[in-house]
């Protein structure tokens, strides 16, 4: 089985910055960082995989907050994105995306050590 998998850590500036998220390569991380790349970028131009700002823009419509990490997986023969976003009130929540069809497979929120705290101090 086939597995890839990229991760975009996405700053508040438009720029996306591709780190490396493969594991179980001996490769060194530079290596690994432009093969990830490649196989993200060929499966663009095959048209495997929506290019991710189209898929962000689908996603924000629905789903408002600030981009906090992207990670691009080969799941079972399927393109995912995994999408952290950071939403109103401070929670963040984890979306697994169809990187072909920007359909939102599941939603996840995630609740930090902080809100826990706040939430039962209340």
């Amino acid at each position: 089985m086939f597995s890839c998998s990229s991760r975009f850590l996405v700053p508040r500036a438009p720029a996306l910055l591709l780190v490396a998220a493969v594991s179980g390569m001996s490769t060194p991380a530079h290596a690994r960082d432009e093969g990830d790349h490649d196989r993200a970028r060929q499966a663009v131009e095959a048209g495997q995989i929506l290019p991710l700002r189209t898929l962000l823009e689908r996603l924000e419509r629905e789903q408002p907050g600030q981009v906090m990490e992207v990670d691009l997986e080969r799941e079972d023969g399927q393109w995912l994105y995994e999408i952290k976003l950071l939403q109103a009130g401070g929670q963040l929540v984890e979306f697994k995306v169809d990187a072909k069809s920007a359909r939102v497979l599941s939603r996840k929120e995630k609740t930090s050590e902080r809100q826990r705290h706040r939430d039962g101090a209340r």
